[in-house]
């Protein structure tokens, strides 16, 4: 309720109480450093501006992480980051060995899909992280559902190279 009344110092508790969760969850969109701490802050702006939405139905960090990846979305959408590809390309899905996932850290694996393109990491992180079917995400992203299909096929094609690149390197490291 202090927060809905405008109260600092709530605000701040619960600034503090959910800005490092959310903040890694800006890494995952943004370019940088100082990208991410722009999502946070703008995101925690709407959060309070909009707080008297909330409906109290779903969860509370539910809805504070729907915001956040909306206003990263919008951010990158105002950057130009999203190309529009409208070609329906046909869905390539390749397993990635189990094993040698295990043999890479979060850290790692968050690397790799930080490096992927902008466009890429998107539907990535919305598809495989966030749970957002291809349908949803062609709405967020003002895309085609098959261009959706087709950028997760190719991030997982790039993340697989990677991967498969890793295990040979750290295979020579081990023999």
């Amino acid at each position: 309720q202090g927060c809905l009344d405008g109260n600092a110092e709530d605000q701040e508790v619960l600034y503090n109480t959910f800005s490092a969760k959310m903040f890694g969850l800006c890494l995952q969109y943004a370019n940088e450093y100082e990208e991410a701490k722009d999502i946070l802050q703008e995101g925690f702006i709407r959060v309070f501006t909009n707080l008297n939405q909330y409906n109290q139905k779903g969860s509370f960090e539910g809805w504070l992480r729907r915001i956040i990846i909306n206003t990263a979305l919008e951010k990158c959408r105002d950057k130009h980051y999203l190309a529009r590809i409208d070609d329906e390309i046909e869905k390539r899905e390749e397993i990635i060995e189990v094993d040698v996932v295990d043999d890479l850290s979060a850290q790692e694996l968050m690397k790799f899909i930080h490096d992927l393109s902008p466009k890429y990491r998107m539907v990535f992180n919305l598809y495989a992280i966030e749970g957002y079917s291809h349908k949803e995400i062609s709405v967020l992203l003002n895309i085609s559902e098959g261009t959706s299909k087709s950028n997760l096929s190719r991030a997982r094609t790039i993340l697989q190279e990677k991967i498969f690149h890793y295990s040979k390197i750290a295979n020579k490291v081990v023999s």
